[in-house]
């Protein structure tokens, strides 16, 4: 059984340092029409990775910050370019489960995914799903 982050847990794991990459955009079929099953579209994604910079901080190595944010964008893309999801929130879930998984050493996931391409009433920047998910929230 899962026990969710208690607020002071939430408020704690959320104030810390954080990795950012904002703006991703890749090609993939996800959705449950047809059409983006077929001919794909774009999505964008944000992320916020919840993880100590302090050795970054000191050492100034490039190593130390850039290889956790390249591995990070790269695993976003395999999970945009791979295998459809009917949802957006499957899809943001899939990416938050990859990134915790993949990377013991950060506490908590922010990740936003935006189809800006949406057949909507009116014009829209993009239509969204943002989830926040924590290491716990995750089985080992």
């Amino acid at each position: 059984m899962m026990i969710a982050a208690t607020t002071m847990e939430t408020e704690s794991l959320m104030r810390g340092d954080k990795l950012i990459l904002m703006g991703l955009m890749f090609h993939g079929f996800h959705g449950v029409n047809p059409e983006e099953r077929t001919l794909g579209q774009k999505l964008l994604v944000d992320i916020d990775a919840w993880k100590d910079l302090r050795a970054a901080g000191k050492s100034d190595n490039l190593s130390d910050s850039v290889k956790i944010r390249t591995r990070i964008a790269k695993s976003i893309k395999e999970v945009i370019q791979g295998p459809p999801h009917n949802l957006l929130e499957s899809v943001a879930q899939k990416i938050v489960s990859t990134t915790l998984t993949n990377h013991h050493q950060i506490s908590a996931v922010r990740v936003l995914v935006g189809k800006p391409h949406v057949a909507v009433i009116g014009p829209v920047d993009y239509l969204g799903v943002e989830v926040h998910r924590f290491r716990s929230d995750v089985a080992n």
